[in-house]
């Protein structure tokens, strides 16, 4: 029960702490020194009515009673004094307001990419500074330095403790979203558990910003990915979509993604996540509507011009007008670094006939993700093979 607790309200807590004592490390300690009384008088005196306001209220006192210790000057005497008279948090209300800026601080675009992704899991998620090393395969001093300088950074800059303004929300609400998808895409085939936190922090933030349609999109485009897990691997090999044993897909993960899609249809203000997660309910569809997919990627383009995002059209446009005019689109690309476009090349080459083992090597050089490579080495031999026979029979 504890860690149910800790892992919905710690992000609250710190939220709250935070507002309260304006520095971020005093809010963190307050807290976890809250859920370790927990720990010791729930299982004696019963979990609260209110475990978030208990764990708020608790750690208030903490921070009193630490800042009256500390106390050497008039500043720490004063901030304590404050504390003292600040009214009971409640346990709705307010609280949503400070949960919203903390998870704007986190993501401030003046902190480096890795700081919000590490700040947003530590302070929102509750996770420990080990546990986001190991799901970023970086050593736990590097990641706790990381988050260290991020936090220096918000102290030094002076970034503000609050939700953007209007004029200012669209773009910094961008980046949040953005460490979001980071997030559950770091976790998506082999670290559930960080797919799952990149979820429940997309849920928390839509219940917070119940009128953006982006926010929505998200929500529905992790969903939906979310929904194929159990299908996507198999002996720890990738099964590619059209492959997938539909049976294993997670049906009410389906279900509440594609509703969340058609509640954002009817905004009409689409967005990239609203168009990708669209572009996944469609394949939630059997069988895919190619010409539908097609046309969503379209206005995807139009909104956010990408290669990347060609290279998903043209995989489409082979099912269409067939594998000849989606190569003289994906050879337009410029994309070499990328594993995939090279291994999507590799695909439409074995579809016209053609030898698929250099854009099959060249793939493979540049994957990354074990399972990725496993599925291309597969792919490689069998092409390989292939070529062999046809040199044979030509002989």
């Amino acid at each position: 029960m504890i860690e149910e607790v800790f892992r919905a309200e710690y992000g609250r807590a710190v939220s709250v702490l935070t507002r309260l004592l304006g520095d971020i490390d005093l809010a963190e300690e307050a807290v976890q020194d809250a859920f370790a009384t927990a720990v010791q008088r729930w299982p004696v005196d019963g979990v609260p009515p209110a475990p978030a306001g208990w764990i708020i209220t608790t750690a208030r006192n903490r921070a009193i009673d630490r800042l009256r210790r500390e106390a050497k000057g008039r500043e720490k005497q004063a901030q304590a004094g404050l504390l003292v008279h600040e009214p009971e948090v409640r346990e709705v209300g307010d609280v949503a307001d400070e949960r919203l800026r903390l998870i704007f601080t986190c993501c401030h675009p003046s902190l480096a990419p890795q700081a919000r992704v590490a700040l947003t899991l530590k302070l929102l998620g509750g996770l420990t500074t080990g546990e986001i090393a190991r799901a970023f395969l970086v050593p736990e001093a590097t990641m706790a330095q990381r988050i260290v300088r991020a936090k220096g950074k918000i102290r030094a800059a002076r970034i503000p403790y609050r939700v953007p303004r209007d004029a200012d929300l669209p773009d910094r609400l961008n980046a949040v979203l953005a460490v979001l998808y980071l997030i559950f895409n770091e976790g998506y085939l082999d670290k559930a558990g960080l797919a799952d936190e990149a979820i429940r922090l997309g849920r928390v933030l839509a219940q917070l910003m119940p009128d953006e349609p982006e926010v929505w999109g998200l929500l529905a485009l992790m969903l939906l990915v979310a929904s194929r897990r159990d299908a996507r691997l198999r002996d720890g090999r990738i099964v590619l979509l059209q492959d997938q044993d539909r049976a294993l897909w997670n049906a009410d993960l389906v279900a509440e993604g594609q509703d969340l899609v058609r509640r954002c249809l009817r905004w009409n203000r689409p967005g990239p996540y609203q168009l990708q997660a669209a572009i996944n309910a469609v394949h939630s569809d059997p069988p895919t509507d190619w010409r539908q997919v097609v046309a969503l990627y379209d206005q995807l383009l139009a909104i956010t011009p990408s290669p990347v995002v060609a290279l998903h059209r043209a995989v489409a446009v082979a099912e269409t007008e067939g594998p000849r005019r989606a190569l003289a689109e994906v050879d337009a690309l410029d994309l070499d670094r990328y594993h995939l476009f090279h291994a999507v090349r590799a695909d439409l080459l074995h579809r016209l006939g053609e030898d698929p083992t250099a854009a099959l090597e060249a793939a493979l050089d540049r994957a990354e993700h074990p399972a990725e490579r496993d599925l291309l080495r597969e792919r490689l031999l069998l092409a390989t093979a292939d070529q062999q026979d046809r040199a044979d029979h030509d002989h």
